[in-house]
C-alpha cells in the first residue's frame, strides 16, 4: 500500500550529519530534518558557534549534537565521520553546507584564495561522502547525500560582483552531484544538490551591503531575497523517501533569478 505524503516526509529513526550547520542556511536545513524527526550531528570550525546552535536546536525538541571541524583538512574530516559514527550510529543524511567565498576580480584573484575556496567547496564535499558512504552507506545500501551549490554555479555574475573562485566552485559541485548519482544509484544513495539564490546571511553581508537588498531583489520574479524558510522543503524533500526516485539533479531555490537569466 501506498504511503501517505506525512509518512514519506516523516525523517525519524534518521540520523544527519550538517556541515557549516552553526549558522545561516546550514542551520535552517539543520532545523528542517530535526523537524521532520531527524537527529542531527552540526559540524563547523568554531565550538562555540556550534555549542549555541546545537542548544537552540534542543530548545526546539531536536536531538542536536556538534563535532567541531575544520573540512578544508582531511584529517578532520576523518575525525568528523569518526566522531559522528560512534556517537550517533550510522548516518542516513548527509548535508554538504560547508563553504567560503572570495571576492576580487579574475585578473588580480589570489591563487592562495582560490586554492582555500576549492578545497572547502569541492575537496571537502568529495572527501566526507566518500568517507561516510564506504563506512556507513554503501554497506547498508542506503543513503541520502545533499549538497548545497549555487546559483552562481549555473553562469557568470551579475553587475558589481567579482567571486569567479566561487562559482567555479559550485559549477562543480553540480556536476559532482550528477556524476556521484549515476556511479552511487546501484548502493540505493541519492545524491542531489540544492542551488540558493541570494540569501541574507554572514557570508553575503559585504554583497548585500555593496549592491543593496532592493537591487539584489530586483533580479528574481518574485521580488524578494531567500528567507529563514525557503530551503526547508527542498532539503526534506531530498532527505526523505519522498524524493527517493530523484537522483543527480539540482533544484534553483532562487525566487526565479535562474529562468531569467538562462540557468
Amino acid at each position: 500500500m501506498a504511503r501517505t505524503i506525512q509518512q514519506l516526509f516523516d525523517l525519524k529513526g534518521k540520523t544527519a550529519l550538517v556541515t557549516g550547520g552553526s549558522r545561516g542556511l546550514g542551520l535552517q536545513m539543520a532545523y528542517a530534518l530535526g523537524e521532520a524527526g531527524a537527529r542531527i550531528m552540526l559540524s563547523s570550525r568554531k565550538a562555540e558557534d556550534l555549542e549555541q546552535s546545537a542548544a537552540d536546536l534542543q530548545a526546539a525538541g531536536i536531538d542536536a549534537r556538534w563535532v567541531a571541524a575544520d573540512c578544508t583538512k582531511e584529517a578532520d574530516i576523518a575525525h568528523l565521520v569518526s566522531e559522528t559514527l560512534q556517537r550517533m550510529g550510522d548516518v542516513d543524511i548527509l548535508l554538504n553546507n560547508a563553504g567560503a567565498a572570495w571576492g576580487a576580480p579574475a585578473e588580480d584573484h589570489p591563487v592562495e584564495a582560490w586554492d582555500k575556496v576549492m578545497n572547502l567547496n569541492v575537496r571537502s564535499y568529495f572527501i566526507l561522502s566518500q568517507m561516510l558512504a564506504k563506512q556507513s552507506m554503501i554497506p547498508r545500501r542506503s543513503g541520502r547525500i545533499i549538497n548545497v551549490a549555487s546559483i552562481a554555479g549555473l553562469g557568470g555574475n551579475p553587475e558589481g560582483m567579482n567571486t569567479i573562485a566561487y562559482n567555479t566552485s559550485k559549477g562543480a559541485v553540480i556536476n559532482f552531484t550528477r556524476t556521484l548519482g549515476a556511479e552511487w544509484g546501484k548502493h540505493n544513495i541519492t545524491v542531489n544538490a540544492i542551488c540558493p539564490g541570494f540569501f541574507p546571511s554572514k557570508m553575503t553581508m559585504g554583497t548585500l551591503k555593496a549592491l543593496g537588498e532592493e537591487k539584489l531583489a530586483s533580479h528574481a520574479p518574485l521580488k524578494r531575497l531567500g528567507d529563514d524558510e525557503d530551503l526547508k522543503g527542498a532539503c526534506v524533500l531530498f532527505a526523505s523517501d519522498a524524493g527517493k526516485h530523484i537522483t543527480g539533479q539540482w533544484l534553483a531555490v532562487d525566487g526565479g533569478v535562474s529562468v531569467v537569466t538562462g540557468g
